[in-house]
């Protein structure tokens, strides 16, 4: 595989069945439209290929986890050791994520694709370095090293496929790595650090200054090009953010599709959807993170999160959440009555499709 290739592989939705869906979907017995949303979400997940039926997919959310060398500006209140910690925490059950996947029937794998630690017993490893370079001081990792990883989690996807996961999920796990994810940001939206940097994981406020001056020095020192979202992760991004870039264009090369989580996760759509803007087809917005620069990434991928709940944990927290909204809308799809059978009579509306399953 190839970057060329998979991003050649990535095809629009099928609009012929998603105009069939539509048609389902308005048979159903209830009010035309008055399922909102969950219409939508059906009717997107009825255009994707790899998608044979609603029925019984299985959800995984795939999580990586990394160190980062910015972590050495003091970016971060928590010990550097935590990400490995919750990473042998994750293998156990035990995270945020773990416990709010299991209350909607999805698997966590998490997947070490740069901890700075040795091999974590039974945790899946795509890692080439313990940690990233600095991005304060130098790019987080060489263009080449990028590229391999960006595809190795797209093989991962492929891999997980092909072991029966029709839904998934991204997720991350790494201190500091919301200074990486707004230097990404900053980058590919043009934007001022300012804009983006937040607190992250109760950074104290008093010092979001600092945390603005490393992500403004990290673009100077490595003067990522903005139209290049691969030099953008190779320079100011980190492991876990080209890997969760590369799930995205992996889902999206597969036909399945591929549930959002918070702030990282945006910032890799951002990545993933210049590398292939079709690719935005396939993504599913959970939540509208918490974290500043959150509405400004969203707005650019020109999505529009399902839950507003104030979330900043990460770990793919809120993509777990948002899978019972997937199971919600294929429970509608396929086991709600219809008008024509049930008795009831009601006007049927007319109106355009084409426009609606895009607009999430």
């Amino acid at each position: 595989m190839t970057l060329q290739s998979l991003i050649d592989a990535i095809q629009p939705l099928n609009r012929a069945n998603m105009e069939k869906a539509a048609r389902h979907i308005d048979s159903l017995v209830k009010p035309q439209g008055s399922l909102g949303r969950l219409e939508t979400l059906a009717i997107q997940l009825s255009g994707m290929s790899g998608i044979m039926n609603l029925q019984n997919l299985q959800k995984e959310i795939i999580v990586m986890c990394a160190d980062h060398g910015v972590y050495d500006e003091g970016v971060a209140i928590s010990p550097k050791n935590v990400t490995a910690i919750q990473a042998r925490n994750m293998l156990k059950g035990l995270t945020g994520v773990c416990v709010l996947a299991k209350n909607s029937g999805t698997h966590v794998l998490p997947v070490d694709i740069g901890i700075d630690c040795d091999p974590i017993e039974h945790l899946l490893s795509l890692k080439l370095a313990r940690g990233s370079g600095n991005i304060a001081q130098g790019a987080a990792m060489n263009y080449e090293q990028a590229e391999m990883l960006l595809l190795a989690s797209a093989q991962l996807v492929q891999q997980r496929i092909a072991a029966g996961v029709t839904v998934f999920g991204v997720g991350e796990l790494g201190i500091a790595n919301t200074t990486s994810a707004a230097a990404v940001l900053s980058v590919l939206t043009e934007s001022d650090p300012s804009e983006v940097v937040g607190v992250g994981a109760n950074f104290p406020f008093e010092r979001l200054a600092h945390k603005q001056s490393i992500v403004r020095q990290a673009i100077a020192v490595n003067r990522p090009d903005s139209k290049n979202a691969l030099d953008v992760l190779a320079k100011v991004g980190g492991f876990d953010l080209v890997g969760m870039t590369g799930v995205i264009l992996g889902a999206a090369a597969s036909g399945v599709p591929i549930v959002l989580d918070g702030f990282l996760s945006y910032a890799s759509a951002l990545a993933a959807c210049q590398l292939s803007p079709i690719a935005r087809d396939y993504c599913i917005p959970s939540h509208i993170s918490a974290e500043k620069g959150a509405v400004l990434a969203l707005q650019y991928l020109n999505l529009q999160p399902y839950l507003h709940l104030d979330l900043r944990l990460g770990e793919g927290s809120g993509a777990a959440i948002a899978m019972s909204l997937i199971d919600a809308a294929c429970a509608m799809y396929c086991h709600m009555g219809q008008l024509a059978s049930s008795g009831i009579s009601l006007p049927m509306l007319k109106r355009p499709r084409t426009a609606r399953p895009i607009k999430i």
